[in-house]
């Protein structure tokens, strides 16, 4: 067994490393692929968007790669995780962030609508620990940080597909921490509440009753991203990280 590298630098506690980082074309997941390697992690942004994939690895440079991936897809899992060994030698990080969103109320809401959310949202962070767990044994360990939400804590209107997948990625984070921490391999969620991207511009963040008084930026998010990516976290695995600026305090 292979040992990880320990970063010397404070300011870049996750040298050495190599995180892959799905759905990290643009929105929260290309904040956390900046952050991630502004904290020295090699990355591989993987996306079903090539373009935007391989504009944002351009930005970073030679310690980043696209590579397309739908997370729905067991056999675009392999070639990602592949991808990543080929180019940095291993993986050390997996962001579980690939994620869609319908909504409809539950006597409309089809076994279609249903089918695609539960595959992305939920089959796809399962696909994506299972396929990476070999290499980060191998490895010595890692973290995965599997994104869920605040509709990962509680109900949420016409939501249903959502919130059930949600809940289940929390759930999954659970037995996976439980069955791997002898491996070296911690397993956290992290819950966003409402973050200005273009998905939730509609939103009227004046409406939500956040205590902070604003919504969050993706940087906001990201931040929790590396910590729970890095050492600073060593004794944490299954835990729920929320970041909602208070939103769900008082639920």
């Amino acid at each position: 067994m292979s040992a990880r590298p320990v970063p010397t630098d404070p300011g870049r506690p996750l040298e050495g490393r190599v995180a892959l980082v799905t759905g990290g074309a643009r929105g929260l997941g290309a904040a956390y692929v900046r952050a991630l390697h502004a904290a020295g992690a090699s990355v591989v942004v993987a996306d079903v968007l090539d373009d935007a994939a391989a504009s944002l690895a351009a930005e970073l440079g030679d310690r980043a790669r696209p590579v397309r991936l739908d997370v729905s897809d067991e056999a675009g899992w392999e070639t990602a995780v592949a991808a990543a060994v080929e180019a940095f030698g291993g993986v050390d990080v997996l962001v579980n962030n690939a994620g869609i969103a319908n909504a409809a109320p539950i006597e409309h809401y089809s076994t279609a609508k249903w089918d695609a959310v539960i595959a992305v949202n939920l089959t796809g962070t399962f696909l994506g620990c299972r396929t990476v767990v070999p290499v980060m044994r191998a490895g010595g360990g890692g973290s995965i940080v599997n994104v869920s939400s605040v509709e990962g804590l509680r109900g949420g209107e016409r939501l249903h597909g959502y919130v059930a997948s949600k809940f289940g990625v929390r759930g999954l984070t659970k037995s996976l921490a439980v069955e791997l921490g002898r491996d070296g391999i911690r397993v956290n969620s992290v819950h966003p509440g409402l973050v200005r991207t273009d998905m939730t511009a509609r939103i009227d963040a004046d409406a939500v009753p956040i205590p902070v008084g604003r919504a969050a930026v993706p940087d906001d998010v990201a931040g929790a991203v590396v910590f729970l990516a890095s050492d600073a976290s060593a004794y944490l695995t299954g835990t729920e990280l929320v970041v909602d600026g208070g939103l769900t305090a008082g639920v």
